[in-house]
């Protein structure tokens, strides 16, 4: 009996046919093998994992396999996406027994949870072996299988404590992380390190604050450099927008073809804001083209936004992506043909596989001249028509509480961002007053999803699919990227309503998720017991959810004036600290949040009739310091504490500025914002 077909995931949904006799994770699996007196087989995956789909086909789906599993284990399947919590306890074992992980994560464990053997992809060969010698293992050597689970679970507990050290995380310490990110950085292809490269948004959004406090050159630099190689890189989609995963190889030529909701967020963020602060226009492309790539590919409408696109297609991957120079000539004829193989590098050896090629931007093109860009745009109209008629990679579509939220604050950003540089003259105005509007639409309806669907009696649920949401409690992750989501909609909108939930939210997080120290649990204090209960500091593939805690209490703090939602976040950061002085690759998102404490944050309040179009709200916005809060309306409109007894000066607008609860006198002139603001742009 295959138990998965009333599974809310995709990912389980995916293995509801299989030969196997699957459980959902539940007590009544453990109950069950205890019951027979079998070991667990743990499998963790995610439905756009390339690696779990060629496991799947060559093990899961196979008869003799899953008569082995069915006669000798209880075998239990799991979304990582949605039970994070699990996923990083027995990652965490993974990583201590063999000194790697990843996906798909194959764990042996004792009826009571206890991993003792724990491994990645197994090639069916491989796997076959491994059952029989578990199964061996556990009726003749059960007391050194125990035994070799205390262990494990010891080397969990020890990964996972909290009560460290802690340290303020000051300026020296901030100058060091940028320093040692330099030492680290690609500077032929840029990015980090070597194959596979993964795109580092959070890195580069730390570094991006980091040069406007520091005025460092080489932090902004670096990110300019990796910011373009990544946008003309075949990890980034030529025709549709949008970033794949990563890329296999160091120059961010051949992408592992899954594209993930988070990293497109992030990557919005990122060039949204190296679009404001340096008016770039290869930034301004990408943010607006990814943008539409969330609001047309992953949009739910009337929900949120969906977890991924698929790494395959139909059991292949790249076939939706790749080209020949002869699929080129005959979606273009021979003349565009030809010249959209110079521009995107499509060979007849080719870059990826069976000689095709995944198109990159060999030309610098947004600087060109008109009739080049238009027969470039032209082009990609074109080619995506055609590319549209091909088979597409499945979708991916539980909605992620965590993942939206960083979507919504990134669309929140881009729509400030958007409104400054707006122009009629623009070529492409009409394109990028579309993208918004529909971008508006889908975030507004995301955090409306997150707010009546995912709050289910004041506690936040991680997922929900098809309008109904699942029952995995929501994690730390979720109420701190909620919360600064809702923080950067109240900003946006100027309605209270996104503060007060987002207030209500956090106070949830500290009551619930606080450990010793002034760290938090991943996981509440009334949720499932674990192995181990995770608490996890440093950011990998999303912002940990310690980091995106202190990113909710530092927004709200500096929105609300409330100090104690500061001192929360400064206690927190302190436990993170140590590991960005010595780590500073896995915690660019705390590193990014310090930034804004060190530079204030600014807490910026202008008072107008007319928010949408005053010159003041556009200043504000333009040259806001790192981490700042800008919200506009009138005086004392309700909900809105930046807005509370600051009055207009003499019927006129004024901008009330403060940083670090300390606050100068209001001014009413664009140039004397921008002097307060201390820009120098």
């Amino acid at each position: 009996m295959n138990r998965l077909v009333d599974a809310t995931s995709p990912y389980l949904l995916q293995h509801a046919d299989n030969p196997v006799d699957w459980w959902q994770w539940s007590d009544e699996a453990f109950a069950e093998a205890k019951r027979r007196d079998v070991p667990v087989l743990i499998s963790v995956g995610y439905a756009a994992c390339h690696w779990c789909h060629v496991m799947a086909h060559e093990s899961f789906e196979n008869e003799q396999v899953g008569a082995l599993l069915n006669d000798n284990f209880v075998s239990i399947k799991v979304d990582r996406e949605e039970r994070p919590d699990v996923d990083a306890i027995y990652m965490t074992a993974t990583q201590a027994m063999t000194g790697q992980g990843g996906w798909p994560m194959t764990v042996f464990a004792t009826p009571d949870g206890t991993p003792f053997f724990c491994g990645t992809y197994f090639p069916k060969a491989n796997f076959v072996q491994l059952l029989q010698s578990v199964t061996t293992a556990w009726r003749e050597q059960r007391e050194a299988v125990v035994r070799q689970g205390a262990a494990v679970v010891e080397a969990i507990g020890g990964a996972q404590a909290v009560g460290g050290p802690t340290v303020p995380l000051d300026a020296p310490l901030l100058d060091a992380a940028a320093g040692q990110l330099a030492t680290e950085y690609d500077a032929t292809n840029g990015g980090f390190g070597g194959a596979p490269k993964f795109p580092p948004h959070m890195n580069l959004l730390f570094l991006l604050r980091h040069h406007q406090r520091t005025g460092d050159p080489q932090s902004l630099e670096i990110t300019r450099h990796t910011a373009e190689a990544m946008a003309r890189g075949g990890i980034y989609d030529q025709l549709a927008g949008g970033f794949a995963r990563y890329s296999v190889d160091a120059h961010w030529t051949v992408p592992h073809f899954e594209k993930m909701l988070y990293d497109n967020a992030l990557l919005l963020r990122l060039y949204t804001q190296l679009w404001r602060l340096t008016g770039d226009p290869v930034a301004r492309r990408v943010a607006r083209d990814t943008v539409r790539f969330l609001a047309d590919e992953l949009h739910r409408p009337g929900e949120g936004f969906a977890s991924a696109l698929d790494a395959d297609t139909e059991g292949v991957e790249g076939l939706t992506y790749a080209w020949t120079p002869e699929q080129l000539v005959e979606a273009l004829g021979e003349e565009d043909g030809r010249w959209a193989a110079d521009l995107f590098t499509v060979t007849e050896d080719g870059t990826f596989e069976h000689g095709t090629s995944v198109l990159r931007l060999a030309r610098d093109v947004d600087d060109a001249a008109p009739e080049v860009r238009a027969r470039w745009q032209q082009v990609v109209g074109r080619l995506l028509a055609a590319r549209d008629t091909r088979p597409q990679p499945a979708r991916d579509d539980k909605v992620v509480a965590a993942w939206n939220g960083l979507a919504i604050t990134a669309i929140a950003e881009f729509q400030q961002v958007a409104a400054l540089y707006a122009s009629p003259q623009d070529e492409d105005a009409n394109l990028m007053d579309g993208v918004t509007i529909v971008a508006d639409g889908a975030m507004r309806q995301a955090a409306e999803h997150l707010a009546t669907v995912h709050l289910v009696d004041g506690r936040l649920r991680r997922v929900s699919r098809d309008g109904k949401v699942g029952e995995p409690a929501g994690v730390l992750e979720d109420y701190g990227s909620v919360a600064e989501a809702f923080c950067a909609l109240h900003q946006l909108t100027g309605e209270g309503r996104w503060l007060t939930l987002a207030g209500e939210l956090l106070d949830t997080a500290l009551a619930r998720f606080a450990a010793p120290g002034g760290a938090f649990y991943d996981t509440a204090d009334d949720a499932e017991q674990l192995v181990a209960r995770p608490a996890d500091p440093t950011d990998n593939a999303t912002p940990s959810g310690r980091s995106a805690l202190i990113a909710g209490l530092v927004a709200y703090s500096a929105l609300t004036g409330e100090t104690r939602y500061r001192e929360a976040a400064e206690a927190a950061l302190a436990t993170v600290a140590p590991i960005v002085g010595r780590h500073p690759r896995f915690t660019g998102y705390a590193a990014m949040t310090g930034e804004a404490l060190l530079s204030g944050p600014y807490e910026i309040a202008v008072v107008t009739e007319d928010p949408a179009g005053d010159p003041l709200v556009a200043a504000a916005r333009r040259h806001a310091p790192p981490g700042a809060v800008v919200v506009a309306g009138r005086p004392d409109q309700p909900g809105v504490p930046l807005l509370a007894d600051r009055p207009l000066v003499d019927g006129r607008s004024a901008a009330y500025v403060c940083r670090g609860f300390v606050c100068q006198r209001p001014v009413t002139s664009v140039e004397e914002l921008v002097a307060e603001l201390g820009s120098t742009r």
